[in-house]
């Protein structure tokens, strides 16, 4: 596909309706179906017109300006333009107050549960070899977010404590959960930067019913939380994570099933707050974990030592050096660069 940037916005039609004429339908209409949007309009509630810009076509025109090179709202009418020429309908103006206007009322919750949506179902649809041995991964990773420092932004995600009124911008935290296998988003979480349930660990429990009987979730060692995990498994649900810094570690005690790798018990504490009484009866006293350490080797950087925890007890079905690089895999997934971990990085036993 040419780079029409810079082109005059006559090229930009006629190249566009070159390009429609070809298809039925506006751009992405094949990942986004008009039935699928509709339906998830109508669960939405609220009223909708049948004007110009309604949000069926407003949202194929914005998914189509994000992922152009050209993505000035000019560009974006311009091809809106040419793809009604080429349906043989009339010409609209190429005003962008319009689409400006339209694009603005889009909701929120329709691009959210559209993005669960997709991303739910290119990740059910990845071919076997794109899976690790024969499993979905699923990474959930965390991080916080500024925003401009309004008194609704402020009043919805307050500043940190320890910063004076009006030099500080308001904070929230997500949590997103994707898939490795394919790197799109499967869900994503919203909450405070601080406050009672607002961490990282209660954006991915309410996230459980992402999860499928089968699946393996991948994160840092702040998830290597004892409840979460007996949670997971009781779902079916397998889980590699980084030791958390506050667990201690003796690879001279519990079952050696290879070097610098053995089965351990870890103890059931005390109910959490977020857990009812019900539930935390039902979960083990003791819950077998499996700890492995290594260490990476990177040209250009020190050494770093590293202990996991994994449900993943079997070490010939799962062997040490293929759940090490699958760790490993987390570092690149943000930007999709699967099973390149291994090739750059020398895994070793840790003296």
């Amino acid at each position: 596909m040419r780079d029409c940037t810079g082109w005059s916005l006559k090229r930009q039609v006629e190249w566009f309706r070159r390009q429609y004429a070809q298809h039925g339908e506006l751009p992405f209409s094949n990942v986004l179906s008009k039935e699928l949007v509709l339906e998830t309009l109508s669960s939405l509630g609220g009223r909708y017109y049948d004007s110009l810009y309604n949000p069926l076509v407003t949202l194929w025109i914005f998914l189509t300006q994000v992922m152009s090179a050209d993505r000035s709202l000019a560009a974006a009418v311009g091809g809106f333009l040419a793809w009604r020429l080429s349906q043989g309908l009339s010409a609209c103006s190429t005003n962008t107050g319009g689409y400006s206007r339209a694009r603005s009322r889009l909701r929120e919750q329709l691009l959210a549960s559209l993005t669960r949506h997709t991303g739910c179902e290119l990740a059910r649809q990845a071919i076997p070899q794109w899976l690790w041995r024969g499993r979905h991964v699923k990474l959930f990773d965390g991080s916080t977010v500024s925003m401009p420092d309004t008194p609704a932004n402020q009043a919805a995600y307050p500043q940190q404590a320890n910063q004076k009124p009006g030099v500080g911008f308001p904070l929230a935290r997500i949590g997103v959960l994707f898939s490795l296998s394919v790197g799109s988003v499967l869900d994503l979480g919203l909450r405070r930067w601080a406050g009672t349930f607002q961490s990282e660990l209660a954006i991915l429990r309410a996230m459980w019913d992402r999860f499928d009987a089968g699946d393996v979730l991948l994160t840092d060692r702040y998830l290597c939380s004892h409840m979460e995990i007996a949670v997971l498994q009781g779902l079916g649900v397998d889980v590699v994570a980084r030791m958390h810094a506050q667990r201690k570690v003796d690879f001279r005690r519990g079952r050696h099933i290879g070097l610098e790798d053995h089965l351990v018990s870890w103890k059931k504490p005390p109910k959490p707050e977020w857990m009812s009484h019900e539930q935390y009866a039902t979960l083990p006293d003791e819950m077998v974990m499996r700890e492995l350490r290594y260490r990476v080797q990177a040209d250009g950087f020190r050494p770093t030592t590293i202990v996991l925890a994994t449900t993943l007890l079997d070490a010939e079905q799962y062997p040490w050096d293929e759940v090490a690089d699958l760790y490993g895999q987390r570092w690149h997934a943000e930007v999709y660069q699967p099973h390149c971990y291994s090739s750059e990085i020398l895994y070793q036993v840790a003296a």
